[in-house]
């Protein structure tokens, strides 16, 4: 099941990585086929799949048709995420949505749209898994129950990309500048995820509870059993809920939220129909041990670093991609769109990102965190033995093998071993809780060293100086292929005289006016550079006061008045300066204390 939270992100990754070629590779007509055609295939494989199993279910051990049919499930699930990237990629289709206005307005709609698309391709999937399902599992579930499920416990993991996205889209779509400004910085950035992720954190669970239909558990024995838990536990909630989950069959309970008024205890019908009372307790001891040990919260914080890890990370990824750009190249000498090559690199690269730090370090904590929580169970009983006959209960119901491995749980068969260990020496338990302390301290330097790697990049004078050569590589790869594009040559000369390289600088901005003599803001910027270059041998007062005389023809901007004052200064010519300067500070709108600076300056040598 939580597979399908991977899914569903690594599907939203894709989309929100896909960079729009200019031309699509086909028609409308073209597409319309391919796309029905390719979902048609998907789902005749999808069937044929299952009906293997289906002819091979009297044959088989229960264990072997849970492996297999689960087995399906993932491989068709990955499946299903090929055809989403082979639909966004190769037959563009968001390209053909783009235009609409209401999209266009609110690009989070049309996002919307195409996690549809792929819950499609998985409700796909699941129908042609439904009758397998039953036959294996002797259920009575409903084809449209079993899809609904599957959908339900899946989908809250986008919720926080929806709110957060939707909100920022509709601030940009209001006339409202200040808003947008400060969401176009990066310290904007991160005050506002900050800001959705509390929000996220606190109310989140009302909005859960709603989407899975959770209703309260009924009064009676179960109900008071477990109140009296939590009460002599000390854990608040808002409420007791029953979890319908594929019917509320399966022998599962959870806990969710981080405040007590909205934190909610759920139990589905197989916990309460299947277990004793003793074990039933021994469950929601689990649960009571993960909100005791603050899981959530630390969740949550493995959360935010995961942005800050993909922050720090995004320059490095831009780095590489600029750097394989000559492979890129020659794979667009192939027949390959550069750009979607480009594009499908970075995607891959942001997933391969996501999958290690879920895979190996989320779910190392959340496997530890089972451990802890199935180890505080000693801290309300004592004897664990409840928890161990429930676990073996599970490992029958499911039919799943006792040690079949699990990314985000220990296997069953650990589980029980640990508990059992626990039950001869509980040293154990403590040594989980030193395991999981020494784990996050190792996993706080970890974070602070990509911090200080993400500050160094976008912040210290060290990072200003690789951006710098960055963009410089960029540009001079532009300047390649567009040899004539005088803006390319402005940038470069810009580049090269913030890092006080003036030759460069001058050659860039001489180049860059002989393809387009007209351009003001070149004209200001080498008058400024012949002016009051720090190398004296580059200086050439005579060209600065001739640059900045045709630049103040062409534009009256306060930065360019102040450019001829200063070539007036420059040539003697200190009346003049006083004249264009005084211009020059009516018609400056900010940094007026430089431009009254310039004009004291100016007045010093002045005969008026």
């Amino acid at each position: 099941m939580f597979s399908n939270f991977i899914y569903f992100i690594i599907v939203l990754l894709i989309y929100s990585t896909y960079h729009p070629p200019e031309e699509t590779y086909f028609n409308v007509a073209e597409t319309i086929i391919l796309f029905i055609l390719s979902i048609a295939l998907f789902a005749v494989f999808c069937r044929l799949r299952f009906l293997k199993i289906q002819r091979n279910i009297d044959s088989l051990h229960f264990s072997q048709l849970d492996h297999w049919f689960n087995g399906n499930i993932n491989r068709l699930s990955v499946m299903a995420i090929f055809l989403f990237t082979i639909h966004i990629y190769a037959l563009n289709l968001p390209v053909f949505f783009a235009d609409i206005r209401v999209f266009s307005t609110i690009p989070t709609l049309l996002a919307l749209l195409f996690l549809a698309l792929f819950v499609f391709y998985l409700s796909i999937v699941w129908a042609s898994a439904h009758k397998v399902y039953r036959l294996i599992y002797d259920s009575d579930v409903s084809i449209e129950n079993y899809i609904v499920s599957n959908i339900r416990f899946a989908s809250p993991i986008l919720l926080p990309w929806l709110f957060l996205s939707g909100v920022s889209d509709i601030i940009f779509a209001l006339p409202f500048e200040s808003p947008k400004q400060f969401l176009s910085t990066t310290q904007g950035q991160v005050v506002y995820f900050l800001f959705f992720l509390f929000l996220i954190a606190i109310f989140g669970p009302l909005i859960i509870k709603k989407f899975w239909k959770c209703k309260p558990l009924e009064a009676g024995y179960d109900r008071i059993r477990i109140e009296k838990l939590c009460q002599r536990a000390g854990m608040k909630y808002a409420d007791i809920l029953h979890w319908p989950i594929f019917g509320g069959k399966m022998i599962t309970a959870g806990v969710m939220g981080l405040v007590k008024r909205f934190r909610y205890i759920l139990v589905t019908d197989g916990l309460l129909r299947f277990l004793s009372p003793e074990e039933i307790d021994a469950v929601i001891a689990h649960e009571i041990g993960h909100v005791k040990k603050k899981h959530i919260l630390f969740y949550l914080f493995f959360f935010a670093g995961f942005m800050l890890i993909s922050y720090a990370s995004f320059d490095l990824f831009i780095y590489a991609i600029l750097y394989a750009e000559p492979l890129f190249r020659w794979i667009g000498t192939t027949g390959f769109n550069q750009v979607a090559v480009t594009s499908v690199f970075f995607s891959l690269v942001v997933i391969t990102t996501f999958l290690v730090y879920f895979r190996f370090i989320f779910g190392y904590f959340m496997r530890n965190f089972e451990r802890q929580a199935d180890c505080y169970v000693y801290t309300l009983f004592n004897s664990a033995f409840p928890l161990i006959t429930t676990l073996n209960k599970i490992a029958v119901t499911s039919g799943q093998p006792a040690d079949k491995p699990n990314w985000h749980h220990f296997s069953i068969a650990e589980r029980i071993q640990y508990l059992k260990k626990c039950e001869q020496d509980q040293i154990w338990v403590k040594r989980q809780d030193k395991k999981i302390k020494k784990s996050i301290a190792v996993y706080l330097a970890g974070l602070v060293f990509v911090g200080a790697i993400g500050f160094t990049l976008n912040f210290s004078e060290a990072g200003k100086r690789i951006n710098i050569n960055f963009f410089e590589k960029v540009i001079l790869r532009e300047i390649e292929k567009e040899p004539r594009n005088a803006d390319l040559y402005r940038i470069l000369g810009d580049i090269y005289f913030s890092r006080k390289n003036c030759e460069g600088a001058k050659k860039a901005y001489e180049t860059s006016i002989y393809i387009n003599p007209d351009n003001p803001q070149v004209l200001n910027n080498l008058a400024w550079l012949y002016a009051t270059c720090e190398n004296e041998k580059l200086r050439n007062h005579s060209r600065a006061l001739s640059l900045a005389r045709k630049a103040a023809s062409l534009d009256q901007a306060s930065y360019i008045l102040d450019t001829l004052a200063e070539s007036y200064y420059v040539n003697g010519m200190y009346d003049e300066a006083v004249t264009t300067a005084k211009r020059a500070l009516e018609a400056a709108e900010k940094d007026r204390s430089y431009y009254r600076e310039q004009l004291e300056k100016f007045k010093q040598r002045s005969t008026n």
